[in-house]
Formats: C-alpha cells, structure tokens, sequence
C-alpha cells in the first residue's frame, strides 16, 4: 500500500465518525438537552473558533516539526474529548457546558489536524499528483459524509445522539494508526532556533505570501464570505428542521446522505475545469453552491424531505468543483517549505468567519426569525463569487511556467 492510500484509507474512516459528530451534536443539544438557537450557534462557533485564534502559530509549528506526529496528537485529543460525552451520558450529568468545552477541544485539535494535513499531503505525492490526491480525497470526504449522515439519523433514532458520537471517538483511534503506519521522511527544517522574533517573521512570511498573490486574496476572500454565509445557516438548520419543519432524525439523516452527490463533483472536477476553465470552474462552483442553500425556506411550504434532497444534492455537487480546484492550485503555486504557513493563513481568514457567522446566525434567529437568518446567509454566500471576477485564467503550462511562490525564482 502507499504512504498516501494509508492516510487516504484512515482519513475515510475518521470522516465517517465526523459526520456522525456532525449531525448528533447538534441533535443531541436541541432534542435531549433543549438548547436553544443562540445556544446551538455558541456550540458551531466553539469548534470552529480555534482557527482564527491558533491557526498562524499552528502553521509555524507545522513547518518545523514533524506533522504527522502533530496530526497523531490531534487525533488523540478528538478522541478522549468525544469519549467524555457518552460517559456522561450514561451518569445522567451531561449538560450544554460540557459540550461546550468538548466542541471547544475538538476545534483546537481539528485545527492543528486540518492545517498540518494539507501541508503534509505535498510531501506523499509529487507536484503532479496533487490534483488527482485532492480528488481522492474529496470523494471520500463525499462518501464518508454520505454513509456518516446515513448511519447517524438511523442510529440517534435506536441508540440515541451520545452513543453515536461515541462511534466518532472510535474513528479517530482507526486515524492514529493509520499515520502510524506511513513511512515518509519528511523534509527536515533548516531554518534558524524557534524564538518570539523568528517566530514573527515567520508568520510574516505566510501572510506575505498570501497577501501578495492577487490570486490567492480573490480566493480568500470568497471562501471566507461563503462560509460566513454558510456557517449562519449552518447554526440554526437543526433548529429550523425540528422545531419549524417538524422532521426526525432518521429520515431528515438518509435525506442528507442520499442527496450528497459530493462524488460527482469531486470524480469531474478535472473535466469541469477542461471545459470552463480555472476561473470559469471556482465561480461556477461558488455561485451554484450558494444559491442552492436558498432551497431550504422552500422546504416549509410543501414536500419538506423532497425539497431538501435536491437542495443539498445541489449544494454537493458545486463545492467538490471549487474545493478541489482552490485547494489543488494553492498547493502546487506555493513552495513546500511554506505550505503549512500558506494553509494556516488561508485558514486563519476563511475558517475565521465561519465562528462569527454561527454567532450571528444564532442570535440573529432569535431576534429576526429562523427563515430570515436563512435568507441573510445565502444571500452572503452568493455573492461570494463577486470575488472572483478579477481572478486571472489560469492552465497547467502556465503554472509550470512560474516559480513556486516562496521559492527560488
């Protein structure tokens, strides 16, 4: 087996458990612990939090030390972190503030994990991998959200949220040694000793090459609009499709799984990008997957499980196109030695967003409505792709003709 069919085989596993975690939390505080809007919107925020506030520091530490042992760690924080919600479950103290404090940990290891794995990818596969390597792994970030979506509505509704999460605590020790198992030397750092002084000028150095690419910033700064957008719905759909649409768990779970056609988009994303171009494909990609969040204030009028199907099935189908494209392109334009810099910068800024959209999409619920926070939020993500109408075209011989960025010209 290859060093990357080793990381791809537990990454699979480990998204399985996610999507469980992804549906039962949320379920769990709404329909066991009666949480409200404001509630479940502090709950998203708490995990995504972590990568704006560590998220620089995090890519300097991914650049100098070894990142599979810091993915290894992470993985083993998730772990303990979600073990805690289904023993306290069964001791009948489980309350909103301990999930708080466990959405809380995760983030902080999810965004340890998230940077340092997209920089370590470069280092399993050559330059001219990286789009096939990204494809891959979009399609099981698809498949696995499809079968975890499945399994979750199913098993909340025999087992209950805190057995399911437990699961998902399981995945990540199936992720732990499947990193154990690769064999890669890494690329040793050698750079001047770790201090303040260097330290800043090394997360200098990952803002600059960010903000000094005219590509990268349109890139930025559509993701970071989108998941604004995305992450105010995102707060308050379980709210929306309990309280307002009066759906349950297990089929509201099969609908989600069934309608993510994430595998079309990810297996046609080279094609796409054949026929429409680089700019061509990112805005497609962004502007389908925004409106199609719209479809979910049509789901209360008529055929609410129907209408959620084909908005979802939509949704998944535009954000492989974008997220292999973006992802693949920044990858192979920045130099190795900053990768991990790049990737935290980038996601500094775009995750950044995703907390102060599910605060807002939270309180703003309570204080506008569940539909108009719906509406608000894909309005934002659509015109996300306004941010995209400078971006330069770009092909294959045309990047093969520039130096990597951060790298020797």
């Amino acid at each position: 087996m290859s060093e990357f069919n080793k990381l791809w085989a537990g990454q699979t596993v480990s998204l399985v458990g996610t999507a469980l975690t992804a549906f039962a939390l949320p379920t769990l505080a709404v329909l066991t612990l009666h949480a409200s809007a404001a509630q479940v919107g502090i709950l998203v925020a708490l995990e995504t939090l972590p990568f704006p506030v560590f998220g620089m520091i995090v890519g300097v530490l991914a650049d100098r030390l070894s990142r599979r042992k810091i993915m290894i760690v992470a993985d083993l924080v998730r772990f303990v972190s979600l073990a805690t919600i289904p023993i306290a479950a069964a001791l009948g103290t489980l309350r909103m503030p301990q999930l708080y404090v466990v959405s809380t940990a995760t983030g902080c290891a999810s965004a340890f994990f998230g940077i340092t794995y997209q920089a370590y990818l470069p280092a399993l596969v050559s330059r001219g991998r990286i789009t096939d390597a990204n494809v891959k792994l979009e399609l099981s970030n698809a498949g696995s959200d499809m079968l975890g979506k499945a399994l979750a509505g199913v098993m909340i509704q025999w087992l209950g949220a805190a057995t399911t999460i437990a699961l998902d605590a399981i995945s990540y020790v199936v992720s732990v040694f499947s990193l154990a198992w690769i064999r890669v030397d890494e690329p040793p750092h050698d750079g001047p000793p770790l201090s303040l002084r260097q330290g800043m000028r090394e997360l200098g150095e990952g803002l600059q090459v960010v903000f000094r690419s005219p590509d990268l910033r349109w890139i930025l700064g559509t993701t970071a609009t989108s998941n604004l957008g995305s992450s105010m719905i995102q707060a308050v759909m379980f709210v929306y499709a309990y309280r307002v649409l009066h759906l349950q768990p297990g089929p509201l779970g099969l609908v989600f799984a069934f309608a993510n056609l994430g595998f079309i988009g990810a297996f046609s994303a080279a094609r796409v990008r054949s026929a429409l171009g680089f700019r061509g494909t990112l805005i497609t990609g962004a502007l389908v997957a925004g409106l199609a969040q719209g479809g979910w204030l049509l789901a209360q009028f008529a055929l609410p499980y129907a209408v959620l199907f084909v908005t979802c099935s939509i949704e998944a189908l535009a954000l492989p196109l974008y997220n292999v494209t973006q992802i693949s392109y920044r990858q192979s334009l920045v130099d190795a030695r900053l990768q991990g810099r790049m990737n935290a910068t980038m996601r500094t800024f775009v995750w950044g967003t995703i907390p102060l959209g599910a605060l807002i999409g939270g309180y703003a619920a309570h204080a506008i409505g569940v539909q108009t926070t719906i509406a608000i939020g894909t309005a934002l993500s659509t015109l996300a792709a306004l941010w995209l109408l400078p971006l330069r075209e770009r092909d294959a011989s045309t990047r093969e003709r520039e130096p990597a960025l951060g790298g020797p010209a």
